[in-house]
């Protein structure tokens, strides 16, 4: 189920005992978490309401709020953080939790509580009994991240809400300087949609002027520059980046994982992934995974793999080194370009 169907079956009071919220996506789980809260009036959520996150507290603490009866209301409602025993990484966690009466508890749960567990986890381990009984029992809502389609989509339905148009060439310039994550894209939305409050359309000048290019978006031009082998442009941008504050050896670890990254994508590419598998894969989103298939088409793997090498030999002077950071990276380009990095 899509969070917009969850939405609809809630309004209309739709209910079921045991929710199963899993995904990544930052916005679509506040939304979801939102609705559910407001399902119970401003008393209810004081003597009703208990939210557990399992990375501090035992499972059986929410189970026994769980199964406790409503006081003086309808419903409970229990919300369950970060449920690392459903993910391959259990072994990691500092507490143990009780498994057992979890299933018992899925098996036979409570009429008078909503359980809402959010699984922020790019996979379940489907190979655990708990993970394919708690799949079975409840009701799975789907807060993946968003497809750059689905994702302008979003924004769409909810400037049509708030009677506001976007100018097809602003709402591209949006995805890209979001990256089309939707967190972010909404996070803008409030700042551009207040801005257009008079003339009800979001211009391309409006979006230049209020949503700055995130850093990962910046490093992505700089690799262009790293790329073509202009020192100059390369030299300039990357002492604007740090003009801004950005720490040296931070830009560094994004170049690394960039180009990292593009290297992947030219290696399994040429295997037969296609976008749709690389993103898989990779765990990447999928208009990274668009970006980064249109930039490693431009050069040739040797090239990449060079700059690439190249930069971890920088990472290793950054940190060793006395020299400012901005002539190190010249340094970095001039014998990546003259073919010794």
């Amino acid at each position: 189920m899509d969070v917009p169907t969850l939405l609809k079956e809630l309004k209309q009071q739709k209910l079921h005992s045991i929710y199963l919220v899993k995904g990544t996506e930052g916005y679509l789980i506040d939304q979801v978490k939102a609705q559910f809260q407001a399902l119970l009036t401003p008393d209810e959520m004081t003597m009703n309401f208990g939210n557990y996150d399992l990375a501090t507290t035992p499972l059986a603490t929410a189970l026994d709020d769980a199964m406790s009866a409503p006081f003086f209301g309808e419903r409970r409602l229990v919300f369950v953080q970060n449920p690392i025993f459903l993910t391959a990484e259990s072994k990691q966690a500092k507490i143990v939790h009780d498994v057992e009466s979890f299933l018992t508890y899925l098996n036979d749960p409570p009429q008078t509580t909503i359980l809402v567990i959010f699984a922020a986890y790019d996979k379940l381990d489907e190979r655990k009994k708990v993970t394919k009984t708690l799949k079975k029992q409840s009701t799975l809502i789907d807060v993946a991240p968003l497809s750059e389609a689905q994702a302008q989509q979003y924004v769409r339905s909810y400037l049509k809400e708030q009677q506001v148009s976007i100018e097809p060439a602003a709402l591209r310039l949006l995805v890209a300087r979001t990256e089309a994550n939707l967190s972010l894209m909404m996070a803008e939305l409030t700042k551009l949609t207040l801005y257009a409050m008079h003339e009800r359309q979001i211009t391309v000048a409006a979006v230049e002027q209020l949503v700055t290019p995130s850093l990962e978006q910046n490093v992505f031009t700089l690799v262009d520059a790293v790329m073509a082998r202009d020192v100059a442009r390369g030299a300039t941008l990357y002492q604007q980046l740090v003009l801004q504050k950005e720490e040296p050896l931070k830009l560094n670890a994004i170049l690394v994982g960039q180009f990292r990254l593009l290297l992947q994508v030219k290696i399994l590419q040429r295997n037969g992934y296609s976008q749709g598998e690389l993103a898989k894969v990779l765990r990447v989103h999928p208009y990274r995974i668009k970006l980064a298939i249109n930039q490693a088409k431009k050069f040739p793997q040797t090239a990449l793999r060079q700059a690439y090498l190249g930069l971890i030999d920088l990472e290793y002077k950054l940190k060793t080194s006395q020299q400012a950071p901005e002539l190190l990276f010249q340094l970095f380009i001039l014998q990546f370009s003259q073919g010794a990095a």
